[in-house]
């Protein structure tokens, strides 16, 4: 048996995630809704990147900011179906956890501190999103669940460290993985598969506030993964707690229900 290559595996997931968002769009089978929403989103992003061959890691802090652009389509029975998409500046990156073989952090020789390490990513990020919603619409909390492709660009990259990598006594760490403190994000595009769940509460002439737990997974590697290559994976993941205010543009709700389109569509 013969498996596809993981490029193809990641592009058809890419793929069924993408086509599950424009379906959620276009089946208004239910009571149809054309309600669009926008407004300001911020959270904090704990990233690290899965590195092939290893290197030791302790979560990245960050911040996100962008905004956010609902359109709701429609209510089958009791979800509320919405497609969800955003533009985002976000920091993420990686943080090394430099520790000996015994668990202890590895103390630079020439500076006498705790060696420290941090690579600091600066994106565009761009995620579409097939909506779910369960409780009321206009007035008071509904729970939702969210799921869609998101992709990303590599505006800027900056390191911070307490040391000389040229004093540092890489013979004490427990992880000798090395080489990504020097190297540069070679791939600036990053693409991958992002999901989140969170609440709503809709105020009448307020908004709409959403709080959110959100976790992506990259597909896409920042460095080169040939077999001439050093890392064979190089993927990024990123934990997003977010807090979003939507204001309605417009909105407009049909009265046609399935039962009604049925009876039009058998005159």
């Amino acid at each position: 048996m013969s498996f596809p290559s993981p490029f193809r595996l990641h592009r058809y997931v890419l793929t069924s995630a993408l086509l599950s968002v424009v379906l959620a769009v276009h089946a208004q089978v239910g009571e149809h809704r054309n309600e669009f929403a926008v407004g300001p989103n911020v959270g904090y992003i704990f990233s690290n990147v899965g590195f092939t061959p290893s290197v030791s890691q302790k979560m990245h802090g960050g911040f996100t900011v962008g905004a956010t652009f609902k359109y709701t389509t429609e209510k089958y029975f009791k979800t509320i179906c919405s497609l969800v998409a955003e533009v985002n500046y976000a920091n993420i990156g990686w943080k090394e956890d430099i520790l000996d073989a015994y668990d202890k952090p590895v103390v630079n020789a020439v500076t006498g501190r705790a060696e420290e390490y941090q690579r600091h990513l600066h994106y565009v990020q761009v995620p579409v999103f097939a909506h779910l919603a369960w409780g009321k619409e206009h007035k008071g909390w509904q729970f939702f669940a969210q799921a869609g492709p998101q992709f990303g660009f590599l505006l800027s990259e900056s390191t911070s460290t307490n040391f000389d990598l040229a004093t540092a006594d890489i013979s004490q760490r427990s992880n000798q993985i090395i080489a990504q403190d020097t190297m540069g994000v070679q791939n600036r595009f990053d693409y991958g598969i992002a999901a989140g769940l969170g609440a709503e509460l809709s105020m009448p002439k307020m908004g709409h506030m959403l709080i959110e737990a959100r976790y992506y997974y990259g597909l896409g590697n920042i460095y080169h993964d040939s077999k001439s290559d050093y890392f064979g994976k190089s993927n990024l993941g990123n934990i997003v707690l977010k807090l979003t205010w939507l204001f309605d543009i417009g909105k407009k709700k049909s009265k046609k229900t399935v039962r009604e389109i049925d009876v039009l569509l058998n005159d």
